[in-house]
C-alpha cells in the first residue's frame, strides 16, 4: 500500500507545490458510505465536515441515477432533452416567486461568474459589494471577491467590501437589529463609493448564512435593511447558497428564506448533485432574459443528462427521507450538546449554528474574546487522530466548522461530542 509520504511526494511532482491538504497528518481516504469514510489502512472516520456528499457518501439513489443515465445518453443542451427541464422545474419549485428560471453550470464558481454578469446585464453597471471575509469561487472574475483567500493577481477596483457580520463581536457594539442597521449603513457607504467610480453600483453578493465568516447568529429579518438599501439604489441582491442551501440549515430549504427575503439571483454549487460536478443560477424570467440578450452563454457540460439525473436524485432523496427535518432535529440536539460543553469549558466563548452546520468559537480569555487560534487548530488535528473529521473557519480561524452530510443522526452526534469533550479536556489551551 502506498504510504502518505509517498503520495505527498507524487502530488508535489505531478500536481505542483502547495496543493492543499487537511490536517498535520493528511488522510488517505479510499472509501465512503453514508456519514462514514475509510482510509487506506481500513480505519473508519465519522465525517462531520463534507457537504459535497449532501445526502451521504455513495448514496445508492444517486449512484443508480448516474449509472442508468450514463448507460443511456450523455450530451449537451444544444440537443433537446427532458432531464434538464424536469430538474429545473422541480428545483425552482422550492423557491419563491419570481425565481422560476435557471442556468446549470459545473461549479459554484461558474455560477457566481454568471451571476455577476447578470448584475451587469440588468443594471448596465459593474460595481459589486461583498463581505470582507468571504469566498465565492476561483474564476479570474469571482476570485476578486475573496478576502479569505485573496488572489495575487487581477484588478478588483470594481469591488468594495463591508465588514462581515459577527454576532459575538457585533459591528457598533450592539447585537440584533442595531447590528443589522450598522451593516446596512456600511453597505450604503460602499454604494456611494462605487457611484463615484466608472463602475457604478450593480449589486451585493452574500452568503445569506455567512458560513465562511463563521455563521454568526442573526435574527430573522437581519438582512432586510441592507437589501432595502441595495434595491433603493437600483442594485440587485445575489444570494450564494452553495453552503446553506438544500435544507442544510434545517429551518428552511434556503438560507435566504430564513431571512424572509427573496433575492434577485441565487447561486448553487457543491451539494447540488452529491459530488457530481453541478452548479446553477436561479433567477427571475426578466433577469434571465436580460442576461441571455446581453451575453451569449453556453456551457458544454452544464445541464448534461447525467448531471441532471444526479441532481434530481438528490432532491428526491431529500424529500423521501425528510432530511431537512432531520437536519433541524439533529441540529437542535447538537446545539444543546454544544451549550453543555460551553458550561464546562470557559475557553468556549460562543456556540452557534442551525441545522447541520454548527460550531463553537474558542477564545483564550472569555472577557477579552481573544481568539484561541493555535488551540483550535490542535483540537481539529486531535479530533482527526481520534477518527472525527471536522475543520475550522471564521476571520480568526478559531471557530469549529461542523457540517456533516444530511443523514447525520443523533447517534453520530453523540460520538462526535463524546470525543470532542475528551479532546477538549486533554488539550492544553496554551501550547508547550
Amino acid at each position: 500500500m502506498t504510504g502518505p509520504s509517498s503520495l505527498l511526494e507524487r502530488r508535489a511532482r505531478l500536481l505542483g507545490p502547495n496543493v492543499s491538504t487537511f490536517y498535520d497528518e493528511p488522510v488517505h481516504i479510499v472509501k465512503g458510505e453514508g456519514v462514514w469514510l475509510w482510509d487506506a489502512d481500513g480505519r473508519k472516520y465519522l465525517d462531520c465536515y463534507n457537504n459535497v456528499p449532501h445526502v451521504g457518501h455513495c448514496n445508492p439513489r444517486v449512484v443508480e441515477a448516474i449509472s442508468r443515465q450514463a448507460a443511456t445518453l450523455n450530451t449537451h443542451t444544444r440537443y433537446l432533452h427532458e432531464g434538464i427541464l424536469e430538474y429545473v422545474e422541480r428545483l425552482t419549485g422550492t423557491f419563491d416567486d419570481p425565481l422560476s428560471t435557471a442556468i446549470l453550470t459545473c461549479t459554484g464558481s461558474e455560477a457566481n461568474d454568471v451571476a455577476l454578469r447578470m448584475a451587469e446585464a440588468v443594471t448596465g453597471r459593474r460595481g459589486i459589494i461583498a463581505s470582507d471575509f468571504t469566498y465565492h469561487g476561483n474564476t479570474s472574475l469571482v476570485s476578486q471577491l475573496s478576502r479569505s483567500n485573496v488572489p495575487g493577481v487581477g484588478n478588483s477596483d470594481w469591488v468594495r467590501f463591508v465588514p462581515a457580520p459577527d454576532s459575538y463581536r457585533p459591528l457598533g457594539g450592539e447585537a440584533g437589529m442595531a447590528h443589522a442597521r450598522a451593516f446596512a449603513d456600511a453597505v450604503g457607504e460602499q454604494i456611494e463609493a462605487l457611484k463615484k467610480t466608472e463602475h457604478g453600483f450593480a449589486g451585493l453578493i452574500l452568503c445569506p448564512f455567512f458560513v465562511n465568516e463563521g455563521f454568526p447568529a442573526l435574527p430573522e429579518g437581519w438582512l432586510k435593511p441592507a437589501i432595502d438599501v441595495v434595491r433603493r439604489e437600483g442594485g440587485i441582491f445575489i444570494a450564494d447558497e452553495v453552503q446553506p442551501g438544500f435544507g442544510r440549515i434545517g429551518s428552511h430549504m434556503w438560507g435566504h428564506q430564513r431571512q424572509a427575503i427573496v433575492p434577485d439571483v441565487v447561486t448553487l454549487g457543491k451539494p447540488m448533485a452529491n459530488g457530481h460536478p453541478v452548479g446553477g443560477v436561479v433567477t427571475s424570467p426578466d433577469i434571465m432574459s436580460a442576461f441571455r440578450n446581453s451575453f451569449r452563454y453556453f456551457n458544454t457540460f452544464g445541464g448534461n443528462p447525467v448531471s441532471c439525473a444526479a441532481a434530481m436524485a438528490v432532491l428526491e432523496e431529500l424529500e423521501d427521507k425528510d432530511l431537512v427535518s432531520n437536519a433541524r432535529a439533529v441540529g437542535d440536539y447538537a446545539q444543546a450538546r454544544l451549550r453543555d460543553l460551553a458550561q464546562k469549558y470557559d475557553f468556549i466563548g460562543d456556540t452557534r449554528g442551525s441545522g447541520l452546520i454548527f460550531g463553537a468559537e474558542m477564545v483564550l480569555n472569555p472577557a477579552t474574546k481573544e481568539p484561541a487560534i493555535d488551540f483550535t487548530d490542535r483540537v481539529v488535528n486531535e479530533m482527526r487522530r481520534r477518527g472525527i473529521i471536522l475543520s475550522k473557519l471564521g476571520r480568526h480561524k478559531n471557530t469549529l466548522k461542523i457540517r456533516p452530510p444530511m443523514p447525520f443522526g443523533t447517534e453520530h452526534a453523540d460520538l462526535l461530542f463524546e470525543t470532542l469533550d475528551d479532546v477538549l479536556a486533554s488539550t492544553p489551551l496554551h501550547h508547550g
